[in-house]
């Protein structure tokens, strides 16, 4: 007696950008369009995910920190489920799969299951958000790199240490992507404080890249002040460093403009 081969699917993690569905990959449309079983995370843009077939299946899994988060480890038995039946699984993810998307754990765990995964890489928030002030997070007059740093960490975990990164920052003139940092943001500013001058120019950029987008510049020094001023929240990327000068003094100028009437 013969018996009928099990056909394993594929699974694939996703990168879905920060949020502008124009700032998909070529790669990833492809991916979201071929998918049997979509895995939506929760900040990934609706105009994102009506690119998938209309046959395909779509589970939203959302994780936001402080809201009803779908569990880990569901999410994982769902996608080596779902590969196991012979679907065509895509994990979409906001931004990249790999910053701050738990991309690594997953992949771990489908590894583990005999289940080999693909990764298309997604424009992360951190970049989408300084660009659209117009600098960049590098500039060889103030920023000779970048750190991709979480403000949130996980249960059990110290997290960063803002002092010695602060230091560092200092001394080898780095520009800071704060990912979810703001229900920690008066913490992180004290403890960035020990090593930076409170001088230090700041923008916070909430939903990047989308048409919500709202942002607002200050200094290390009213950093929570100005959060709460302009009612920034989540989700929202803090940058910290001189590269940031060069938007206020873009704004400056603009606001001079208008004044005498320059176009």
């Amino acid at each position: 007696m013969t018996h009928p081969l099990l056909l394993q699917g594929q699974c694939t993690l996703v990168g879905a950008g920060p949020g502008d569905p124009e700032l998909l990959t070529l790669k990833a449309l492809k991916a979201i369009q071929a998918a049997t079983v979509l895995l939506v995370d929760d900040l990934v843009s609706d105009e994102i995910v009506a690119m998938a077939a209309p046959s395909a299946r779509i589970v939203y899994v959302g994780k936001r920190g402080g809201c009803k988060s779908t569990p880990q480890a569901f999410i994982e038995k769902l996608m080596i489920t779902a590969v196991q039946e012979g679907e065509n699984v895509v994990r979409l993810k906001g931004g990249d799969p790999f910053i701050f998307g738990r991309g690594g754990e997953e992949v771990e765990h489908l590894r583990a299951a005999g289940i080999e995964v693909g990764v298309v890489n997604g424009i992360t928030s951190g970049l989408a958000a300084v660009t659209s002030l117009g600098v960049p997070l590098t500039h060889r007059e103030h920023a000779h790199g970048v750190v991709f740093v979480t403000g949130h960490a996980k249960p059990g975990d110290s997290g960063t240490d803002w002092r010695a990164l602060a230091a560092t920052a200092r001394s080898a003139k780095l520009t800071l992507v704060i990912y979810m940092g703001v229900s920690d943001a008066q913490q992180i500013q004290a403890e960035l404080l020990q090593g930076l001058p409170a001088s230090t120019p700041v923008a916070i950029v909430q939903r990047a890249s989308l048409p919500s987008q709202r942002h607002a510049t200050s200094t290390l020094g009213e950093l929570s002040a100005t959060l709460v001023r302009e009612g920034l929240g989540s989700p929202s990327v803090i940058v910290v460093g001189d590269v940031i000068s060069g938007v206020q003094a873009a704004l400056q100028t603009r606001s001079g403009e208008l004044r005498t009437g320059t176009h």
